[in-house]
Formats: C-alpha cells, sequence, structure tokens
C-alpha cells in the first residue's frame, strides 16, 4: 500500500510537467498560425494597421495620448514585436514619453521589393517664405531701383517710391511774377506778388505693371535677368506758404506721368564701371493750368545706366520732344531752354550720406539748362524716426532753367532745405 501511494504520489508530481510541455507544444505549433492571422489583421486597412514611423510619433509632441498610441502601433509593427502585448508597448511608450533625454530609435523597416511603400513622414515648418529682396543691401542700388535680376525682383503692382518724396523750404533769387510764353495769348496779364520764399512738395510714386516680357526671350533660357514695365506718377507744386497777404496760394504744381520699359543691359566698360539698364521712356508734363498759364510737353527718352562698385551711379537720358500743332503748342522754345539731355551722378560717400548731381543741356549753340546739387543725409541712426527708415535729411541747389514748367524760360537759382523719403 505505501509503495502504491508513493507511486500515485510521483504520478501526481509529473502530470503538471506533462500538461506543461504539451500546453508549450501546443502554442509552438499554433504560434505560424495565429502570428499569420496578426499578419493579416496589420495588413488591413485601418488606420491603426498603417505602416507608422517613429519620426511621426515624435513629431505628436503637443497630444500625449496621440503620442502614445502612435508609438504602440509603431512598435508592433517592428520585426519580431507582433506577439508583444499592448501592456508591453505602453510601458515602452511611456517611458519614450516621460523622458528628456534624446533617445535612439531603430530605423523604420525597409518594405520588401514590390510592397506598398510608407507614406513619407510630413514636415511642418514655421519659417516664413522667403521674403522679396528689392531692399536687399546684397544687391546694388541700380539693381534694386529698376528690379533687374532674379534676386532684386519685387512683383508686380506694388507701391514703390521713384523721385525723393520730399517737403522742403526754398528761397530763390527771384520769382516768375508774370509768367510768359511766345505762344499766343499764353502771357499773364498781370503780376502778382509772389514772394521768393516759398515751400515745394514732391509726391513720386510708381507701379511695375509687367516683366519678363523679352529677357527670357532673348537668353533663349529660363533667365535671372528681368526686363519690366513701369508706370510711374510725379508731382511737384510750389506752395507760397509764408505770403499771407495773397492768402497762401499755390503758385505752381507740375504733373509728370509716364511709361518706362527697362531691360537688364550688361556690359564691362573701362575704369571698372558696368553698364546695367538700357531703357525707353514716355513722359507727359503739364502744370494743369488753363490760357495764359497753360504749359506742357510730350517726350521720348532714351536712357542707361551705369555704376561702378556700390558707391558710383552714373544714369544718362536723351530725350526728342514729340511734335505738335502750333495752335496746341503751349511752348514752342521749351527744349532749347530746358534742355534735350540729362546726365545723373551719384556717389555714395557711405552708408549715411549720398551726393548727386544733375546736369541739362540744351545741346545746342546756346548752353541753356541747369545745374542741381543736391545732399542727402540718413537719418536712422539720429534717433528722429526711431531705427532704420528711409528718411533723409535732403539739400539741393539748383541754377538754370526749367525749375518748374512755369518758369521754363525764366533762369533762377534756388535753395531748398528739408526732408525727403527715398526708395533706393
Amino acid at each position: 500500500m505505501e509503495q502504491h501511494f508513493r507511486q500515485s504520489g510521483q504520478q501526481r508530481r509529473f502530470v503538471p510537467v506533462y500538461l506543461a510541455q504539451a500546453t508549450g507544444l501546443a502554442i509552438a505549433l499554433a504560434a505560424p498560425l495565429w502570428s499569420g492571422n496578426v499578419r493579416a489583421q496589420v495588413s488591413d486597412n485601418s488606420p491603426q494597421a498603417r505602416e507608422t514611423t517613429w519620426q511621426q510619433c515624435a513629431s505628436l509632441s503637443d497630444d500625449r495620448d496621440a503620442r502614445l498610441s502612435c508609438f504602440d502601433r509603431w512598435a508592433t509593427q517592428q520585426p519580431g514585436n507582433a506577439l508583444l502585448s499592448p501592456a508591453s508597448t505602453a510601458a515602452s511608450s511611456l517611458s519614450l514619453l516621460n523622458t528628456s533625454a534624446p533617445v535612439a530609435l531603430a530605423p523604420a523597416p525597409v518594405p520588401a521589393a514590390g510592397s506598398p511603400a510608407s507614406p513619407a513622414p510630413v514636415t511642418i515648418t514655421m519659417e516664413a517664405p522667403a521674403a522679396h529682396d528689392c531692399k536687399n543691401p546684397g544687391f546694388s542700388e541700380l539693381s534694386r531701383f529698376w528690379e533687374l535680376e532674379a534676386g532684386s525682383d519685387c512683383g508686380t503692382f506694388g507701391i514703390r517710391g521713384f523721385r525723393p518724396i520730399s517737403l522742403s523750404w526754398i528761397g530763390s533769387d527771384s520769382v516768375n511774377l508774370q509768367p510768359a510764353s511766345p505762344a499766343t495769348d499764353h502771357t499773364a496779364t498781370s503780376a502778382q506778388a509772389y514772394t521768393p520764399s516759398e515751400t515745394r512738395i514732391q509726391v513720386s510714386v510708381r507701379t511695375k505693371i509687367a516683366q519678363g516680357l523679352l529677357s527670357g526671350l532673348l537668353d533663349g533660357r529660363q533667365s535671372l535677368r528681368r526686363d519690366s514695365l513701369w508706370f510711374g506718377y510725379s508731382q511737384q507744386s510750389y506752395w507760397q506758404l509764408f505770403n499771407g497777404d495773397l492768402s497762401r496760394p499755390f503758385r505752381s504744381t507740375d504733373h509728370e506721368p509716364e511709361i518706362t520699359y527697362i531691360y537688364p543691359t550688361e556690359a564691362e566698360l573701362p575704369g571698372g564701371w558696368r553698364l546695367r539698364y538700357s531703357g525707353l521712356s514716355l513722359v507727359h508734363q503739364s502744370n494743369g493750368q488753363t490760357l495764359p498759364l497753360s504749359r506742357s510737353w510730350n517726350r521720348l527718352v532714351l536712357m542707361a545706366g551705369l555704376e561702378k562698385g556700390s558707391q558710383f551711379q552714373l544714369q544718362g537720358r536723351l530725350w526728342q520732344r514729340l511734335p505738335e500743332h502750333d495752335g496746341d503748342d503751349d511752348n514752342p522754345d521749351i527744349s532749347d531752354y530746358i534742355g534735350r539731355a540729362e546726365l545723373i551722378g551719384s556717389w555714395s560717400v557711405n552708408k549715411d550720406n549720398t551726393l548727386v548731381a544733375t546736369v541739362r543741356h540744351s545741346l545746342q549753340a546756346d548752353t541753356n539748362g541747369s545745374l542741381r546739387l543736391e545732399w542727402l543725409k540718413n537719418l536712422a541712426d539720429s534717433g528722429i524716426a526711431g531705427g532704420r527708415n528711409n528718411l533723409r535729411f535732403h539739400t539741393q541747389l539748383f541754377t538754370g532753367y526749367g525749375d518748374s514748367l512755369l518758369d521754363y524760360n525764366r533762369r533762377r537759382t534756388v535753395l531748398s532745405i528739408g526732408l525727403s523719403l527715398v526708395d533706393w
């Protein structure tokens, strides 16, 4: 009997071992089938089963729960991890969420040939797009002013400055009290008590209405140069601000609309000079007055611009007045006085000071025309306008003919002191 109980006890002790071995063998035999079912489920098209990369999970920094679920999905997709329980993957994901140190993660598996590729991770950036560069000091003044290159392009239909927008006090050696012209009925019938001290206001703006019209065609390729078509408008007014006896009238206002085509022309010249552009402009100028003070003319202007380094610019303009009928011509001799050509030289002495000289000539034996000297002082560092800006202290000295249309045939010398906004 005792031997029987000993044998029964040994059999009872061996039963769990046999059961464990049988269970393990069953699991081992069923594992491939279960693994295949799991892979089949993972390969479906549900959002949870799509292939996930750790980069996508790491980018979900604002949503803790979404990031945890994403790492769970990623962990189950790794080779050999298909049988991991959700609890184990959750623990792994929590460790990734709670650590502040960089974590080295294995790269996402490369899909086999013929299998659908995993979607590329989407990169979200808060960086602003590249700004327009017509204000970029890395380009020359002429390139920025006329937007001659792709890198100095500011697009079309934006408002830009043209000539300086200025407000100045002026003093002159004389003032035209009774304007006259050789045209019939174009002489004032009486003199006005104008004073030689007055205020001048100038407004000048432009917009580019088209670009890339010919530059790409002539280059025969995608050109980095930009030809352009501009519309500009300038207005200059003489205001008798200090003449209370005449109720402070505007003595004269000139209007000057123009349309200009600019082509970037590249040529190396002697002395380190470089040709930058050539152009053609159609200009109308009038003072908007009725007879006997009406003055106006139209011109076709050929122009070109050169520069030397970042300090020197030279621009030339040659024009031909468009003919008018004798009965419609307010000022038949205006070209003989104002001139037929203009040369503008500019010297940027340093970042704060610019000197400009403008010479006009009639190109005839009578050397009529004018000379204008200018000094512009940058006020950005003066504290007047608070930091970087386009405000300039502007001083001019003019002598000759054509300071205004009404004075086209009267020689005078004018000193002006004021403030200007410039766009270059």
